[in-house]
């Protein structure tokens, strides 16, 4: 990129007139025209991060026998994780659950005959390329629920700063083709006001299936985010 965002902010804020104080509305001429431009783009890239959620879950006659099996089997799953690199501050619970199993016959009570245990965790992924080897693994170590993958992108804000930089020379052009249909030209920036910006939005690719089966495949492709403005300009002779 030819200027980087700030320097193209600072360009604006230099082209807008003082204000004594956050709440001063800008003085316009009387022979200017104001102009309200919406512009928005997005910006690409590889995901960095992997979120998969992960648990198991176990049934017994009896709630103990449940949960203690649950256990057992959790344990085997999270060293499983711990193995594969993941880091303790990666591995979060998500939810603990123990409900009875019903039962229902025509004009009786619902009867207990059982009782199910689950518990799930969410585990993040900060190599994303082994994301197919830890699906494995937690399958192998006793996981019989897996859901995911999801992808993204560990710290946005550069990436929006691309979009913000697309979406600014946009509004830029825009009102440029306004002022040269009136026989105007733009003159400076009055306001750039900035919509809610888009979390990171995954965008996968096809995975393409090995002859040879190493792992579980995985396609990243591409996370976006999109930044809309509002830019009002001030258009003149």
């Amino acid at each position: 990129m030819r200027h980087s965002l700030a320097a193209l902010l600072a360009a604006v804020a230099l082209s807008a007139p003082a204000a004594d104080g956050a709440q001063a509305t800008p003085t316009v001429p009387a022979d200017a025209t104001l102009l309200s431009v919406s512009a928005q783009a997005e910006a690409r890239r590889a995901p960095d991060i992997a979120t998969v959620s992960a648990g198991v879950v176990t049934q017994a006659a009896d709630g103990n026998a449940a949960m203690r099996q649950n256990a057992e089997q959790m344990n085997r799953v999270l060293a499983a994780v711990k193995a594969a690199g993941v880091a303790d501050r990666d591995v979060q619970t998500s939810g603990i659950h123990l409900n009875p199993q019903y039962r229902y016959e025509e004009n009786q009570p619902p009867r207990i005959t059982g009782y199910q245990a689950s518990n799930n965790v969410s585990i993040k992924l900060r190599d994303v390329a082994k994301m197919g080897q830890v699906l494995d693994a937690l399958v192998a170590s006793g996981a019989n629920q897996v859901n995911g993958p999801s992808f993204g992108i560990d710290n946005p804000e550069p990436l929006y700063d691309q979009a913000r930089l697309e979406a600014l020379k946009r509004a830029q052009a825009r009102a440029e083709t306004y002022a040269a249909a009136l026989g105007l030209r733009v003159r400076r920036i009055v306001s750039i006001g900035e919509g809610g910006g888009g979390m990171p939005i995954p965008m996968p690719r096809m995975a393409m299936r090995a002859e040879a089966y190493d792992s579980t495949p995985v396609a990243p492709g591409e996370s976006s985010v999109s930044v809309q403005l509002e830019v009002v300009f001030e258009l003149g002779r």
